[in-house]
């Protein structure tokens, strides 16, 4: 019986760049989408897959973050005094109750793969959660549900995958497929960034990820890979190797980039498309300018 999935590791260490001037002040997680910042919606994400324990690996100037997760007492009791309930909901009903959340800091920016290293102390000797806030999916059912119901079926390594345009395999880890029965693939093995005449498939893995503790005994042997970083990627090319099962997902659901200006301004449509109070409103704005 696989073990239950009860942690979960948000990488939030990076300096979202591509944003400049909104992050020069403000972390890229905290960017929103209609009206909820990316973080929240992958800690509900999470919180619907029944993850118990949240553990955010940061950094510098994003303590922004750790204030959204406490309660602004100032802010609730003026709302209160104001009969805002509604709003008093909205601040509230979503927060990780006490003792759930952890902090602990990367404090060099060495990759995706040193972030996760960065919190095996947090995680111990259990599979946990990897949620990237930038990969922000919408689905019925939310992707980290699908991937633990994938899981309790392999009880093993599971990646949420999508296929990309051939052109764009230098961009993402590329899977190596052994078996595909059109939702779970089992992995051959895992190529990160190839050029797409040398890429074995255009089936590409995104920020979600459900793993063995194992991979913290990889992480910190392998040493840096492309872009000198310490990448994920070439450690779960070391798990596949191992005696856990490693499957892909093709998950239910559409993926926004939200490291990306164009793809953030996809999802901020997408989700508000997506709600009854505002979906008449945008569609009217949206014809106005199409």
């Amino acid at each position: 019986m696989a073990q239950r999935i009860r942690k979960a590791v948000f990488p939030v260490g990076g300096l979202g760049t591509r944003f400049l001037p909104a992050t020069k002040a403000m972390p890229k997680e905290m960017l929103p989408v209609v009206d909820k910042p990316l973080i929240q919606y992958a800690v509900e994400e999470a919180q619907h897959a029944g993850i118990e324990e949240f553990i955010f690996v940061t950094g510098r100037s994003k303590t922004a973050i750790e204030d959204h997760f406490d309660h602004s007492y100032e802010l609730e009791t003026t709302l209160k005094e104001r009969g805002k309930n509604a709003q008093v909901i909205a601040v509230n009903s979503w927060m990780p109750r006490p003792g759930q959340v952890a902090y602990t800091r990367q404090q060099v920016p060495l990759g995706l793969g040193h972030a996760v290293w960065c919190a095996r102390n947090l995680v111990g000797d259990e599979p946990f959660a990897v949620l990237l806030a930038d990969d922000l999916i919408l689905a019925d059912k939310p992707c980290l549900t699908q991937m633990v119901e994938a899981h309790d079926e392999t009880d093993g390594n599971v990646v949420a995958v999508m296929e990309v345009a051939r052109e764009h395999t230098n961009r993402y880890g590329i899977l190596d497929i052994e078996q595909d029965d059109g939702r779970l693939v089992k992995m051959r093995g895992v190529v990160e960034k190839p050029e797409p005449a040398k890429a074995p498939s255009n089936l590409s893995i995104i920020g979600r990820y459900i793993l063995q503790p194992e991979v913290f005994d990889h992480l910190a042997r392998i040493g840096r890979g492309a872009g000198n970083e310490i990448q994920l990627t070439d450690a779960l090319a070391e798990l596949i190797r191992g005696n856990k099962p490693f499957h892909g997902l093709r998950f239910a659901g559409r993926r926004f980039d939200c490291g990306d200006k164009v793809g953030f301004l996809q999802a901020n449509i997408a989700f508000a498309l997506s709600r009854p109070d505002m979906s008449e409103a945008v569609k009217q704005i949206l014809s106005e300018y199409c």
